[in-house]
């Protein structure tokens, strides 16, 4: 993966490759995808923003990604999750963030641009303004020019991902950035999971050992992801929006990978509030491979 953040073709690893797996062509997903054929993966890997890999999912043209936890709940009835795994902040995420000259309480009435990448983190933005911020009446348009030209401009946008790390900066004298992944837990007190480990369940229907064995293939590669993050960061760096040290920070400090109960506390936090606010119709069933039905209520 080009760690800068650009798509580039996907490949075959082994011609009898089972699985098709997507990739966020982030740099938040390496620990995830650096050592992954190294501990034993021999699927095929599509590269692809948020927004793409969900609509791919659902498609049923991929088998299992990292993808919007607001995907899950979309499409949850076609859905599994791998346990123990998530794209997840404590805190500041550093990558998920509103870019604006006003201050949130001020927002209401405004427009803020988005990029058409994701589906959680606008989500998450509306849901924070309307619930904490009492800004109901924001609306959030897909620019139809860069939105960091938007910014540049004094304008209001939602930036995630490497164009977030990049733009932070160099933002505008004036322009405040604010940190979804920050308001969230100063707000709640509980992690934000960005993105779940979404299995298709037919997929796993077909596949069930193939799958189980990427699970022991993805423990592996993300524990020697942490073993030695200085070598993977020099590795990617050249391409990627921050330097080295720097996105050791990011992916030890900022990023969290797992997916405890906490996580999935406030992963139903988030649920409801979508239900309250009118972006959800119902709160989805958390439910794993290899496991019993976990209900929201629980």
């Amino acid at each position: 993966m080009d760690a800068g953040g650009t798509p580039h073709l996907s490949f075959l690893a082994d011609p009898r490759m089972t699985l098709t797996v997507g990739r966020i062509n982030y740099v938040n997903t390496i620990p995830f995808f650096h050592h992954l054929f190294r501990s034993g993966f021999a699927g095929r890997v599509i590269d692809g923003v948020p927004a793409d890999l969900n609509a791919r999912l659902a498609a049923g043209e991929l088998d299992l990604s990292p993808s919007s936890s607001f995907e899950y709940a979309l499409h949850w009835r076609d859905y599994l999750l791998l346990p123990g795994h998530s794209i997840s902040s404590r805190g500041a995420a550093h990558s998920v963030l509103l870019f604006s000259r006003l201050p949130l309480g001020e927002i209401a009435g405004e427009v803020v641009a988005l990029t058409g990448e994701s589906a959680t983190s606008v989500n998450l933005c509306k849901v924070l303004l309307r619930e904490f911020c009492g800004a109901n009446e924001v609306s959030c348009q897909v620019a139809d020019t860069p939105v960091e030209e938007l910014i540049a401009g004094g304008g209001n946008a939602l930036l995630i991902g490497d164009r977030a790390l990049r733009t932070a900066r160099s933002r505008p004298v004036g322009t405040k950035v604010f940190d979804l992944g920050e308001l969230w837990y100063r707000f709640t007190g509980l992690p934000f999971v960005f993105a779940l480990w979404i299995v298709r369940r037919r997929a796993f229907a077909e596949h069930p050992q193939a799958i189980l064995e990427f699970l022991d293939q993805l423990d592996r590669a993300l524990s020697l992801a942490f073993n030695d993050l200085a070598g993977m960061a020099a590795e990617v760096a050249a391409g990627a929006p921050i330097a080295a040290d720097e996105l050791i920070t990011y992916w030890r400090d900022s990023m969290s990978y797992e997916l405890t109960a906490e996580h999935l506390a406030g992963l139903r936090l988030f649920y409801a509030l979508c239900c309250k606010h009118g972006l959800l119709a119902e709160e989805p069933e958390l439910r794993f491979i290899g496991e019993q039905t976990v209900r929201s209520d629980e």
